[in-house]
């Protein structure tokens, strides 16, 4: 089944045809499901007790916990509890998500697995809650760096043209993203932030760096006083390589999320681009893996996880 990946010899992927094989059915796809989410054994989704037993013909829903007496499912206490959506789509749609490098558009989904747009719109901000890039800090170097997210102004409307005027320019009016990457791990974290400021940046360094690190940044003012042996370099005078003292790593990623911005979603908009960055973020942490365990990471991360996208 599992072919190996160009370009990734060491990964074992999979195709589409392998995806068929592995879920012809809506049976075989929440006995996957159930092996994911339960795998201690299954479990009530509102209390966590697991004396439940099978509920007769499946309804309303096909198991029954002794202990709060509530019917519940494998997507009970998930982010799919409040979906209809078959199982098996919603399988494949993680396996689209997940192989597909600038990911997957509502459009293209829709179509690809027969679902209306604003469902699958609903699907993959379901699926982007599951990522998550885990607690800790860097033991470095680390690369800390930000950007952002915003519209040229020579594509707004005349109404937001006046509304920004006066305001200065280049990241007036966008969304700031700030991020880090640890050389050693090829880890990233990254988050949307409300400003650039000291405060905001340096805080965000020091969350996710140890004690003793390394860190290098280009040379904005915000990061002055990091509490850590600290390079930059200057971008100002078209410096971008020092010996070790760079920013590549990050904006690689900037650039791999940025592509999927102008190619794939064309608006990312202020109110979910963080769910876009985690989507970005947690795909680059556990791309070495085989498809199919980055298929289970991601269903194991619903778990958990609010169901409601506004």
């Amino acid at each position: 089944m599992a072919q190996k990946a160009p370009g990734r010899s060491f990964r074992s992927g999979l195709s589409l045809i392998d995806i068929m094989d592995m879920f012809p059915d809506e049976v075989s796809a929440s006995k996957w499901f159930e092996s994911i989410m339960w795998p201690a054994g299954r479990c009530c989704g509102h209390c966590g007790s697991t004396e439940t037993k099978p509920v007769p013909n499946a309804k309303p829903m096909p198991y029954w916990c002794k202990d709060c007496r509530s019917y519940f499912s494998v997507r009970t206490g998930t982010a799919l509890q409040r979906s209809k959506v078959p199982l098996r789509k919603w399988a494949i749609a993680v396996y689209l998500e997940l192989t597909s490098l600038k990911s997957v558009s509502s459009m293209k989904l829709h179509r690809d697995i027969s679902v209306r747009q604003s469902t699958a719109w609903f699907m993959l901000h379901r699926i982007r809650e599951a990522w998550n890039t885990g607690p800790g800090q860097f033991a470095g170097p680390v690369e800390a760096d930000e950007t952002y997210f915003g519209g040229k102004r020579k594509n707004m409307s005349n109404a937001k043209r006046k509304e920004l005027a006066g305001t200065g320019r280049g990241a007036v009016g966008k969304t700031a993203v700030v991020g880090v990457k640890d050389r050693e791990t090829k880890q990233v974290r990254a988050k949307v932030v409300e400003n650039t400021d000291k405060p905001t940046l340096q805080g965000f360094v020091v969350e996710h760096t140890s004690p003793g690190a390394t860190v290098y940044t280009d040379e904005a003012s915000a990061y002055e006083g990091l509490p850590f042996k600290h390079e930059t370099v200057r971008h100002s005078v078209a410096e971008y390589v020092r010996d070790q003292a760079h920013t590549n790593g990050m904006e690689s990623f900037w650039a791999t999320l940025k592509r999927a911005h102008t190619g794939t979603f064309h608006k990312m908009s202020p109110k979910h681009l963080n769910r876009y960055v985690n989507e970005f973020a947690g795909k680059h942490n556990i791309r070495d893996a085989d498809t199919i365990d980055q298929m289970q990471h991601v269903v194991a991360g619903l778990v958990g996880k609010d169901a409601g996208v506004n």
